[in-house]
């Protein structure tokens, strides 16, 4: 059984439900071929077997399931399974679907390729617990396997950072967002207002943001070999341009 634990802002299904249309509008669904070809360059799989942890409502996971990939989708969330479900089968596409938290899930020695992309890492008060993620990873790919991580980066953040920002929701109304900055510039506390119809919704949530060198530290430090830093899933440098920061490491 997984530990009993206090409740924090990812448990509430409301968030993901109303969110969704605006977080996983058509849009990003139609890059995901693209992101998941340039991501397997960057990690170059050994084998076929894959984790996509905190994998939403399934864009990775069917991808990489229609290339030929045995895929495990692991999400705590059951509307976005829900969903991942059926856009997997709407594609015809074979999938391990798993209900865990991803401090719980482990299977060891299984994966050759695990991918926690969208900045689905360092949810978490306990910052701790963040290495207990990186630990479960490590110990659930084969040696040899490669973790792929895609984050929005704490330099990026920094350059394009203002603290109220607002934009038109799909079907109409408002969203403003709300930001700020607290414990030592290592997380970010948000406050997403929804205007609709005249009536207003609010949601907060924070996370843990990282630079490039704190994420690769924090992952060496869990075990994991040869990270290397990019820009995007396409490759490319990591510097003051990067849109995301993604880090690539592998289990020895």
């Amino acid at each position: 059984m997984p530990p009993r634990r206090p409740e924090e802002w990812f448990d509430d299904d409301r968030f993901w439900i109303v969110t969704y249309p605006f977080m996983f509008p058509p849009e990003r669904f139609e890059r995901t071929a693209g992101e998941m070809s340039g991501l397997l360059k960057l990690a170059k799989p050994r084998g076929k077997a894959v984790l996509d942890l905190c994998c939403g409502p399934g864009r990775c996971s069917v991808e990489l399931a229609k290339r030929g990939f045995r895929v495990t989708g692991v999400d705590r969330t059951r509307f976005l399974l829900t969903k991942a479900k059926a856009r997997a089968r709407a594609a015809k596409a074979k999938i391990e679907w798993v209900e865990s938290d991803m401090r719980d899930f482990v299977r060891p020695g299984a994966f050759d390729l695990a991918i926690s992309t969208f900045t689905s890492f360092g949810y978490f008060d306990d910052k701790d617990e963040d290495r207990r993620v990186l630990r479960n990873i490590l110990d659930s790919l084969k040696p040899g396997g490669v973790f792929v991580v895609e984050v929005m980066g704490k330099e990026r953040l920094a350059s394009v950072f203002k603290p109220t920002t607002s934009q038109p929701l799909p079907g109409g109304g408002w969203l403003v967002e709300r930001h700020e900055i607290f414990d030592g510039w290592s997380r970010i506390r948000n406050e997403w207002i929804l205007i609709r119809s005249g009536r207003t919704e609010t949601f907060r949530f924070h996370h843990t943001v990282y630079s490039g060198q704190e994420l690769k530290g924090r992952m060496e430090a869990a075990g994991f070999a040869d990270v290397r830093l990019f820009g995007s899933l396409a490759g490319g440098e990591y510097g003051v341009n990067a849109e995301r920061l993604v880090a690539v490491g592998k289990r020895p």
